[in-house]
């Protein structure tokens, strides 16, 4: 009688090998990024070039402009888009350069969209910065207007954009003021839409871009 050995009756699967379980997690974390980029392209269609805003209403702003009169900015007035920062006339380099590029960005927009987009420079030094200076300054790097406001209104301005600003004293009794260095994009329905840091703004072509983008879709 010959003997038989029974066969294994284990029921256990087969193991899978190392690298087809590290193979599939490398493959559900690429799905997984690509689904968390195709929903945030989802929710914002326009690659922005600065740091983009949801929902945030502008607030207005009421003080002396360049030419002496009393002067409300009204976030989206006259259907209006608004390139916003706050600097002021002393200023060494940082706000000189950001009038500039606005201006660029304004003049490279077409006669249409040109009409309906201001630059809008809102002093922190009112003590130096009279009306009429902020005229001169303001127009000699193309258009936009200059805005005034005294203390402590200017506070709270500065307060309701996030923004901050501090007099630095400076040898022979002179003084400098620090401050913020972005700029505001508002847009026609009175929002904030984005903010460029001034090392983004000699991107003209990519600021464009942004600015186009905001006022076609307000």
């Amino acid at each position: 009688m010959t003997d038989v050995t029974p066969a294994s009756t284990s029921d256990s699967a087969p193991t899978r090998p190392w690298y087809a379980s590290a193979l599939l997690a490398v493959v559900g974390v690429i799905l997984l990024l690509l689904a968390a980029w195709a929903y945030a392209r989802w929710q914002s269609p326009h690659p922005f070039y600065g740091t983009a805003y949801q929902n945030v209403p502008a607030t207005p702003l009421s003080g002396t402009a360049q030419d002496g009169r009393a002067y409300t900015f009204t976030p989206g007035a006259g259907g209006r888009t608004t390139a916003l920062f706050f600097g002021f006339t002393h200023c060494a380099n940082i706000c000189p350069l950001t009038l500039s590029y606005l201006n660029k960005v304004r003049a490279a927009l077409p006669e249409t969209q040109r009409r309906n987009f201001q630059v809008l420079l809102v002093s922190v030094d009112p003590v130096r910065d009279t009306p009429a200076r902020l005229g001169e300054y303001v127009s000699y790097f193309g258009s936009g207007t200059g805005l005034r406001i005294p203390e402590p209104a200017l506070g709270e301005a500065a307060r309701a954009y996030g923004v901050g600003y501090q007099r630095v004293d400076v040898k022979g009794g002179d003084y400098q003021m620090n401050h913020t260095t972005a700029t505001y994009l508002i847009d026609a329905a009175g929002k904030i839409r984005l903010l460029w840091d001034y090392t983004q703004l000699p991107q003209v072509e990519r600021v464009v871009a942004d600015v186009q983008y905001v006022m076609e879709h307000p």
